[in-house]
């Protein structure tokens, strides 16, 4: 029962340390990224391509009908490279794993596109590597990560650090963030 406690204890202190000015200004990303009709790309490993997944599915869907919706205007144009399972296994047998979300952005991503990923150990040589293609190539970069920051908090344009190490209140805390951005969208 205490371990339980204690879980919430830490997972709530975790959530309130979520700066909730750095996240409105990725929300006024998001805003310019869908006024100027960019591609907002997200993608993860793990928990975190599930939550870029569940991140895509709210923008494209609910916030979409939202904005659309009210303004008669576009819809985000949003995409999870987490998701396309053939795809990235054909990256990863014939190239190598660290390929997977770059090799789908030198094929989607354009100047003025939005790459969002989520990373605990901000190490994941697949999500740095596409990031510094992101960057290269003229794309907004954003990270959100963990205590440890990893290389991803150095080389993202915009990164928001979670004071925290253990991966799944890190994983949650970005949770609610990707659903702060949306529902800032939607409400």
């Amino acid at each position: 029962m205490n371990y339980f406690r204690t879980y919430l204890d830490q997972h709530h202190r975790t959530l309130e340390s979520i700066p909730t000015d750095r996240v409105a200004q990725l929300a006024d990303i998001l805003k310019k990224c869908w006024s100027e009709d960019r591609q907002l790309f997200a993608f993860g490993n793990g928990g975190s391509g599930t939550n870029a997944s569940h991140f895509i599915t709210d923008l494209g869907k609910s916030a979409s009908d939202k904005q659309a919706g009210q303004n008669g205007l576009r819809r985000f144009r949003c995409f999870s490279l987490s998701d396309n399972v053939s795809w990235i296994t054909a990256l990863g047998n014939d190239y190598a794993y660290e390929d997977v979300f770059f090799g789908q952005l030198q094929n989607y991503g354009r100047p003025g596109d939005v790459v969002l990923t989520m990373s605990v150990s901000g190490n994941s040589p697949n999500v740095v590597k596409a990031v510094e293609w992101a960057n290269e190539n003229g794309l907004i970069t954003i990270a959100l990560v963990g205590g440890k920051r990893g290389r991803l908090a150095e080389i993202a344009q915009e990164s928001i650090v979670i004071e925290d190490t253990h991966y799944g209140r890190v994983e949650d805390a970005h949770m609610a963030i990707c659903h702060m951005l949306c529902y800032c969208f939607i409400e």
